[in-house]
């Protein structure tokens, strides 16, 4: 039989460590994992899920660059809109046989190559204003700006400009003289909604009480309103007297001789007549009411644009 070497008392004590430290690391990493289960199962079925199926392998996602997100922003050149309309206004008011004046020196600062207009004397209309019409982007940095120059007696002409402009909005070129061309063709206005005609009644009369405690200060808005709406009168009050003339709806609730149960919503558009010290003014105003309690109440105005319409508080 051949003969056993029996360790020594050194090295059966290593081997002892060394058995003690792998059982060690297995319950250590059955701890993290027991771990990372409980917190999975915190975070809610579908992170259980994912955490089931997915590889062992985790991946860290790099921190986003902030300069390389800006960058990838596309920039929108700057609408040269308001300089076409001043220079224009400069251009058509000076004269090449006086080009000393204001409006002439700046005419050339904005546009040193293009060439003065020269009016014979008092042959020409009197501008009243200038006003920009529409501005098409035709290339990276190029404007075709058309604007509207009315004059005092009733004549419109229309120009349009060539312009470049940088994305920043810092700077401006006219790069060509103005050309006069056709004014824009009228639009056929799309059918009005509000087909349904209101007679006299307590909607009718609801809404000439508040056109009137809005725009005349008689009486106070806040009683025309539903609750919770909010809406200013126009102050100073810019009329003496306000007329609702015609109102027309969009349902047919409104034209009702009776009041409908609470909660119906109807939505009109009433012309007015209002009256100051310089004339009559036709008005129209587009507005939401609510039936409440017997009685018509301005839920919202349409055409208050600055006050969007009436808030809720």
């Amino acid at each position: 039989m051949p003969h056993r070497r029996h360790a020594s008392p050194t090295q059966e004590g290593a081997t002892v460590m060394a058995a003690g430290a792998r059982l060690e690391a297995m319950r250590r990493r059955v701890r993290l994992s027991r771990v990372a289960v409980w917190t999975v199962i915190a975070a809610g079925p579908v992170a259980l899920a994912v955490a089931v199926t997915s590889p062992p392998t985790a991946t860290v996602a790099a921190p986003q660059d902030r300069s390389a997100a800006a960058q990838s922003v596309t920039a929108v050149p700057a609408d040269p809109a308001g300089y076409a309309q001043v220079f224009m206004t400069a251009w058509l008011r000076s004269s090449a046989d006086d080009t000393a004046s204001a409006q002439a020196r700046l005419a050339q600062s904005m546009a040193p190559d293009v060439e003065l207009p020269d009016p014979a004397t008092d042959a020409q209309p009197t501008l009243a204003s200038v006003t920009t019409v529409r501005s098409a982007h035709t290339g990276a940095s190029a404007w075709l700006v058309t604007t509207a120059a009315q004059y005092t007696e009733g004549v419109v002409r229309y120009f349009t400009l060539p312009v470049t402009a940088d994305t920043a909005g810092s700077s401006f070129a006219v790069t060509g003289t103005p050309a006069v061309v056709a004014g824009p063709s009228r639009a056929e206005p799309p059918e009005s909604p509000y087909t349904v005609p209101v007679g006299d009644g307590e909607l009718t009369r609801a809404v000439g009480e508040f056109l009137a405690a809005y725009l005349t200060g008689a009486g106070e808005v806040d009683r025309y309103l539903a609750p919770g709406v909010r809406l200013t009168a126009v102050s100073p009050a810019p009329f003496s007297a306000v007329t609702a003339r015609e109102i027309s709806a969009i349902e047919e609730a409104a034209a009702g001789d009776e009041v409908p149960g609470d909660g119906a919503r109807v939505h009109i558009q009433a012309t007015a007549v209002a009256q100051d010290t310089t004339g009559r003014w036709p008005l129209t105003y587009e507005l939401t009411l609510t039936a409440r309690s017997g009685r018509w109440e301005v839920d919202a105005l349409t055409s208050a644009t600055d006050q969007g319409g009436g808030t809720r508080s």
